[in-house]
This record gives C-alpha cells, sequence and structure tokens, in this order.
C-alpha cells in the first residue's frame, strides 16, 4: 500500500492508446482521423464512454472500465473533508488535529533521474498550467501496490479520510479502475518517487508469512473461501456489506486456485493472486500509461538472468526507467507481493500496443 507523502480544455484531439483510436472535438474544429465530421452545437454534450482516463486534461482511451473522480461513485483526492460518514463530521475543521493537511496530493516538483526543474518551470506549472510534452518527460516510473484493504472502497477510506494519503489509481476486485487525480498531480504514494511515479492501489489483502498464517483469524482465511467445489473465492467481511464492489453480486476469485508462495524482500511470503477481471483492466490500462508516457518502458526490474528482482533496488530505484513494485524502491515493503505475475501483465501489455 502507499507509504508516505514525502521522503525528502475542451479536447479536441485524436488520442491513441495501443488498444484503439478515440475521436473527440470541439465546437469548431473537426474531428481529425475519423470517418465523418460533425459540427458540434454550442453548449451541446459530449459524452465519454466510460473507458478512458484523465491525463493533464486531456482523455485517453484504455478500453477498460473507468470511473474518474469527476464521476457518481467516484472517489475524488481533492476534497479536502473526509469522503465517509456523517458530512458535517467530515468537514476539515472537524478533522485537522487527525490530519495534518487539507490536501492528499501536491504539484510535481521535477525531482527524478533527469533533473531538478528551474523556477520558471515551477512557476508555469503551479497554477495548473501544464503541457503534456513537459508531463511525459519527466514522468517515468508506474509503481504497482497493493492496498490490504480488500476493496478500492476501503482502499480510499484509509488512505485519504485515515492517513491523509492519496494515490492516482484504483483497482478493484472487479476490474473498475478508480482514478481519484489528474495524472499531472503528484500524489502521496511512493515516497521518494512520487515527483516521476504514477501509482495504483490494487484491491487485495496481501501476502504473509507462514508464521502469520498460523494464527487465528488472519487475513487470507477472513477474505478467501471455499465453496462446494472446492473453487476459492473472495468472501468481503460482513462488517464492510459488498464492499463498495460497483459490479452487483460479484464473486472475486484469484487467477490461482491456491495461495502463491514466493520471496520478497529475503523473506517467504504466501498470496492469493489478483483476479482476472483486474488482470485483463491492468493489462490495458499498463500498455496505455507507457503508449502515453515514453518514458515508462514495458519493462521491470530483472537481473542478469532476465529473472524479477525481488528486492529493493540499488538507491531506491532512482535509475530505473518502466514499471515498479513499491518493494522495489522501498526496502520495507513488500507489495505488489510474490503472486504478482509480472511477465504475464507485460507480455500482453507489449501485444496490445503491437496489436495497434
Amino acid at each position: 500500500m502507499a507509504s508516505d507523502r514525502n521522503s525528502d480544455s475542451s479536447l479536441s484531439k485524436v488520442v491513441k492508446t495501443g488498444m484503439l483510436t478515440a475521436c473527440l472535438a470541439t465546437a469548431s474544429v473537426a474531428m481529425t482521423g475519423c470517418s465523418t465530421q460533425k459540427e458540434l452545437k454550442v453548449g451541446e454534450k459530449l459524452q465519454r464512454n466510460g473507458k478512458e482516463i484523465v491525463v493533464a486534461g486531456q482523455l485517453y482511451n484504455i478500453d477498460a472500465p473507468v470511473v474518474l473522480w469527476t464521476d457518481t461513485g467516484g472517489y475524488d483526492a481533492y476534497r479536502v473533508e473526509k469522503r465517509f460518514g456523517k458530512y458535517d463530521d467530515s468537514k476539515w475543521d472537524n478533522i485537522k488535529d487527525s490530519i495534518d493537511t487539507p490536501n492528499r496530493y501536491n504539484v510535481r516538483f521535477g525531482r527524478t533521474s533527469q533533473g531538478v526543474w528551474n523556477e520558471e518551470e515551477i512557476e508555469q506549472i503551479r497554477g495548473g498550467g501544464w503541457d503534456l510534452a513537459k508531463l511525459q518527460d519527466k514522468v517515468d516510473q508506474f509503481v504497482y501496490h497493493y492496498d490490504v484493504c480488500g476493496t478500492s472502497e476501503v482502499c480510499f477510506k484509509v488512505l485519504h479520510d485515515m492517513r491523509g494519503l492519496s494515490v492516482h489509481f484504483m483497482l478493484d476486485i472487479d476490474g473498475t479502475i478508480y482514478q481519484t487525480m489528474d495524472l499531472k498531480e503528484r500524489a502521496w504514494h511512493a515516497g521518494t518517487s512520487n515527483d516521476r511515479s504514477i501509482g495504483i492501489e490494487i484491491a487485495n489483502i496481501g501476502a504473509y508469512s507462514a508464521e502469520a498464517l498460523k494464527k487465528d483469524g488472519n487475513a487470507l482465511d477472513t477474505w478467501y473461501k471455499w465453496d462446494e467445489d472446492h473453487k476459492t473465492y473472495i468472501s468481503i467481511p460482513e462488517r464492510l456489506g459488498d464492499g463498495g464492489v460497483k459490479t452487483p453480486d460479484f464473486v472475486g476469485r484469484p487467477f490461482y486456485n491456491d495461495k502463491v508462495k514466493g520471496e520478497v524482500q529475503g523473506g517467504e511470503l504466501y498470496q492469493y493472486d489478483l483476479t482476472p477481471e483486474q488482470y485483463d483492466s491492468l493489462i490495458k490500462l499498463t500498455a496505455a500509461i507507457s503508449e502515453i508516457f515514453p518514458k515508462i518502458d514495458l519493462v521491470y526490474p530483472t537481473d542478469e538472468n532476465g529473472e524479477l528482482i525481488t528486492k529493493v533496488l540499488p538507491n531506491n530505484g532512482a535509475d530505473f526507467q518502466g514499471f515498479v513494485g513499491h518493494y522495489h524502491i522501498a526496502g520495507y515493503k513488500i507489495d505488489p507481493g510474490p503472486a504478482f505475475q509480472w511477465e504475464y501483465v507485460m507480455e500482453e501489455a507489449k501485444k496490445l500496443k503491437e496489436a495497434k
């Protein structure tokens, strides 16, 4: 899960991802690259199909279900008050003793492997005057987290309401992606990588040692049950209701029926894998991010033999561009855990990009 905040227009262009091309227009600009042209009336509503993310104010289609912070049922990291609980009790004046700042994000300062932004650049962006090219030049990491919360609703409550932190995306067990803020913002999810990275919290209750799993009421036994066919399914604790999962009556099942055992940060851990629905959406988002951000290559940390590195990288990953786990940039973290299928995600994302 996310750690700390610090360690230290209208649309008028065709936007491509690795999956497909979305055509958008303003009232005075004809759509480029579409088979037909349409003159839009002043005040005419522009439709979104629910599969787009927002980058520097522009929509990018990713061909997976996306709920934006502006949508009904979305999670808005820009809000000051708590998202959950009675509204009057959630106002800033009533919570400032538990959270030390009203905002849970700030401006990307540009502290990356390419250096620090100068004063002129900071003046340009401090009022929101981003251009996409500048963002693409500075953002070169995408960080995978698991949330240890089980569902995205619980994750947002913990991050935003309780810890005063944030993340750009959350991925629920049914494959729904929630975007909580524009990717131009500096979310507080990955410490020293916040300036240069985009982050996602994947709904998964996490990975545990054999010793931890011997205890009564351990997280895996609480969150995973078995049906009459001995198939594993996610059992959201009764106290959480439906957990806020968007798909009605959704039954989530891990990609593999059994727990996955693996080593992270030198310790042996057990974890249930993500759901197939999560992988499907994550692969599409991964491909799109790599397409939109040229410096985020479809690579992950590997050793000289091409094997996944499962511990913190030298200098907390400062010299690496691409996709990383939280454990690659912080030695005390173990997410996204031993079950996460790095090669599968990257290879499938590459196929989507090559098919464009």
